[in-house]
């Protein structure tokens, strides 16, 4: 079954010049891409996106960060999406991210990490429509797509 994620290349990862290596990554792998817009986070949709970590110590400073300069928002579509996007970001934490992993090859910094994936199905979908409306999604199939994930 197919399902959907939402991916932010964070500002480190935009000013880095990171996002077309991020996007290459999801599409070799066999992602569908469904939606894509550069955009500054303003500080309330950051606070609601980080709703969940609001009465943790670092929650100002990732929402400071997250608002700091613009990100590149994606949503991608695939069966199992979510864990396929979270096992290619590698964990949180750079140093402790696997090489071949987007975190292991591009990150250092905890705080600076170039990327940030939905954790759950549900959460993808709220994650989604924060940043996108139902208009901004583009359905549309690949006729190699049978290739990639086999026979529906």
């Amino acid at each position: 079954m197919m399902e959907r994620t939402l991916v932010l290349v964070k500002p480190d990862g935009v000013q880095r010049g990171l996002v077309g290596e991020v996007i290459g990554r999801f599409e070799r792998r066999g992602l569908r891409l469904m939606a894509l817009k550069l955009l500054r986070i303003d500080r309330a949709v950051a606070e609601r996106h980080y709703a969940e970590h609001r009465t943790k110590p670092f929650f100002d400073q990732v929402v400071a960060f997250v608002t700091s300069s613009p990100v590149v928002a994606m949503v991608w579509t695939a069966p199992g999406a979510v864990a396929l996007v979270r096992t290619m970001m590698g964990p949180t934490n750079p140093q402790a991210a696997p090489p071949g992993t987007i975190r292991g090859d591009l990150g250092i910094d905890l705080g600076q990490n170039v990327i940030h994936g939905s954790d759950g199905a549900n959460r993808a979908e709220e994650e989604i429509a924060l940043f996108f409306g139902p208009d901004e999604l583009v359905e549309w199939g690949r006729d190699h797509e049978r290739w990639i994930h086999g026979p529906a």
